[in-house]
C-alpha cells in the first residue's frame, strides 16, 4: 500500500482542471465549425471559402457576362 502524497492530490485537481477547459476549447470550436457549415445551406458554397482560384467553382455565365460588360 503506497501512501499518496498530498502533492500529488494537488497535481491531479490540476490535470482535471486543464483537461476540462482543453475539452471546453474543442467543444466550443468543434460547436462554431457545425454551425458554420449548417449556415451554409449548401456544401458547395463551404469549398469556395479556401481563398484559392478554382476554376471549377466559377460559373458558366461569368465569360458572357464580362463580354457583355465591355
Amino acid at each position: 500500500m503506497r501512501v499518496e502524497h498530498e502533492l500529488h492530490a494537488r497535481r491531479r485537481g490540476r490535470n482535471i482542471g486543464v483537461g476540462l477547459l482543453l475539452g471546453a476549447f474543442i467543444a466550443i470550436i468543434f460547436g462554431l465549425t457545425v454551425v458554420k457549415v449548417l449556415s451554409l445551406g449548401d456544401v458547395r458554397k463551404f469549398e469556395s471559402f479556401d481563398h484559392a482560384p478554382r476554376p471549377q467553382l466559377v460559373p458558366a455565365e461569368a465569360p458572357a457576362a464580362a463580354e457583355g460588360a465591355q
